[in-house]
């Protein structure tokens, strides 16, 4: 099982090539790129693949954090490909889920939670670096795939890279913030103090406020036992912002998620995204699958 994060496609191809527009003047080259990445998954012998996507930026967390991020930084190029993405994995046949009032993280959670849940799954891949997805990986079953580095993270890679273990990972964030979604942690705090707290215990809720009271010897303790009872609700508040939704509107079951070929609307699409490619390589792979 692949899930894929197809808003960080798009940003990671958009940054990686020239821009590029089709004969109408559309800015399609990240979408392209993305597309014909995500065939190539396929051709790698991937079956079942589903595909998150931010439709939008803003998200309910917006409601909960004025400072979350909302996407009024995003260059026009990137935002006026969002819509044609869904719509061109869609003609390619993928299972796309578009996210509105979650966020794409929430939609693989999610997803990841049903494909778990499933006998019948051997193994999910979290196809993403994104730290925040770190959270969901369960050993020897769910799995992070850097795809661009080639590297999975089991549960024992994830306490390697971060100093915490999967179920730790939101209060980590929570200490030491997280720039890429707009919250900013507790003065003070960073990856290293975190992982070495919460490395020990485990969530925010059971770090002593007083660092007379720690089990542990830290780098400037009191300063950041006094910081955090300060200031605990925020803590709090941003770890909650960092707990990914496993509610989010995905399938009902992984056979939503099988490929079983390209959809009507593929022959507009690649003539659309200048990639006429993508209809031989998904033909020869539907007649390859029967």
């Amino acid at each position: 099982m692949h899930l894929i994060d197809g808003t960080y496609e798009l940003f990671r191809q958009f940054f990686a090539r020239p821009s590029r527009q089709n004969s109408a003047g559309e800015e399609v080259g990240a979408v392209r790129a993305v597309v014909r990445g995500m065939v190539s998954l396929l051709e790698e012998g991937a079956t079942h693949v589903g595909i998150a996507t931010d439709h939008v930026i803003t998200s309910f967390r917006n409601e909960m954090y004025d400072g979350y991020k909302d996407g009024s930084e995003i260059d026009p190029d990137i935002a006026s490909q969002f819509g044609p993405l869904e719509e061109g994995l869609r003609a390619v046949g993928f299972k796309v889920f578009p996210m509105v009032e979650y966020e794409a993280d929430d939609a693989m959670a999610a997803a990841a939670a049903i494909a778990d849940a499933d006998p019948r799954v051997d193994k999910v891949l979290l196809c993403t670096p994104d730290k925040d997805l770190a959270q969901c990986v369960r050993a020897g079953r769910v799995l992070q795939f850097d795809r661009r580095n080639n590297k999975i993270l089991d549960v024992e890679d994830v306490i390697e890279k971060y100093g915490v273990p999967p179920e730790s990972i939101p209060d980590w964030l929570g200490l030491m913030g997280d720039s890429a979604d707009g919250f900013p942690g507790l003065k003070g705090w960073g990856a290293k103090s975190a992982a070495t707290v919460l490395a020990h215990y485990g969530h925010i809720e059971n770090i002593p406020l007083a660092a007379g009271q720690w089990e542990i010897t830290v780098r400037s303790a009191a300063k950041l036992a006094d910081t955090l009872a300060n200031n605990l609700d925020d803590a709090l508040l941003f770890k909650t912002l960092a707990i990914l939704a496993l509610d989010a509107p995905t399938v009902d079951n992984v056979d939503e998620m099988l490929w079983n070929g390209p959809g009507d609307g593929l022959a507009e699409w690649a003539e659309r995204l200048d990639a006429p490619d993508l209809i031989e390589r998904t033909a020869k792979l539907h007649q390859a699958r029967g």
